[in-house]
């Protein structure tokens, strides 16, 4: 081996020594940040984990995870997001008592930011643990041939009949998609999406609804995003009051991806002339109107929120660190 080759390798193995080590201060930092904001929260009584749920190990996961994720120019989510948004990204997983070994969320990077996004499986074990249900929430898809019916009584969906043929089964012929919780008391509630409605909600992920998965096996994906949206308004409309910070959390959360979606969008078409960015802000549960009731196929209005975005959204976790 000639010198200057030796000196080549010499200089690669102490930067990669460097790298490493600056990588495990970052960890040690905010891995040390984050369990004093969960210990703060416990000591006000405002979180609670599941059982089995160890906060420590939940992190080692996620940091574990971390390693291999990269954003969009395939540059590591650890060398380009800020020390405060993997922070921020690692106490929202906490706060949820989720853990990414499951497979109930995963970490997004929008610029130098970092966001942890619960799954379809996150969202289902976080409803599941705050009500107390051990029924795992049932989807059905809704074809155009089906007979299908439904009421609203007290703002509430209520499927009266659906009756499906075998030969109505048809992944180019959805129209609907819709799904019940079973809660502990034995009450139901009745989720109802558009497929407009779940396209739109496909639209709002990094594959914009183009992934195999979704092209592949619609119907599926389609019971998954019905689920998920009953789910977080299952936790949203909760009266507990055990699940103020759980609640908190969320809609910090949402509204951080709402933004660096629009963000995202206004970055990828900035040297365009005209630039269309469709923005769904995230809906207040609470002044969520029923839809029309269709002649022929459910349709879901939506009701115009009168407060504007301020366009600079700041998470709930701000202060020495965050």
């Amino acid at each position: 081996m000639s010198t200057a080759t030796a000196e080549k390798t010499t200089k690669a193995t102490e930067k990669t020594a460097n790298q490493s080590n600056v990588i495990a201060l970052v960890k040690k930092d905010t891995v040390d940040i984050v369990a004093a904001k969960v210990r703060e929260f416990q000591e006000r009584g405002e979180l609670h984990f599941p059982p089995n749920y160890s906060p420590e190990n939940a992190m080692k996961a996620a940091w574990l995870k971390l390693q291999e994720v990269t954003d969009k120019n395939g540059n590591p989510a650890l060398k380009v997001c800020t020390r405060d948004s993997i922070a921020n990204a690692l106490l929202t997983m906490v706060v949820y008592g989720l853990t990414p070994l499951k497979d109930q969320g995963y970490f997004i990077v929008y610029g130098n930011k970092l966001l942890w996004q619960n799954s379809y499986f996150g969202n289902t074990a976080l409803w599941k643990r705050v009500t107390k249900s051990d029924h795992d929430p049932v989807a059905v898809i809704v074809y155009a041939d089906d007979e299908f019916e439904y009421e609203i009584v007290d703002g509430e969906y209520h499927v009266t009949k659906h009756k499906q043929a075998l030969k109505n089964i048809d992944d180019s012929k959805i129209v609907a998609a819709y799904a019940i919780l079973t809660y502990p008391d034995g009450s139901k509630k009745t989720t109802l999406m558009t497929i407009d409605q779940i396209r739109k909600a496909w639209e709002q992920g990094q594959t914009k609804g183009k992934s195999p998965a979704h092209t592949n096996f619609p119907a599926e994906m389609a019971k998954k995003t019905v689920i998920n949206r009953a789910c977080k308004i299952g936790i949203k409309t909760s009266d507990d009051s055990s699940l103020k910070l759980i609640k908190e959390v969320m809609k910090a959360n949402e509204e951080e991806l709402a933004e660096v979606a629009v963000e995202a969008e206004i970055a990828e078409n900035a040297n365009q002339e005209f630039i269309d960015v469709e923005y769904e802000p995230v809906e207040d549960v609470a002044e969520e109107k029923p839809a029309e009731k269709p002649q022929e196929q459910p349709q879901e209005q939506k009701t115009q929120q009168g407060k504007q975005q301020t366009g600079q959204q700041q998470t709930m976790f701000e202060g020495p660190g965050f």
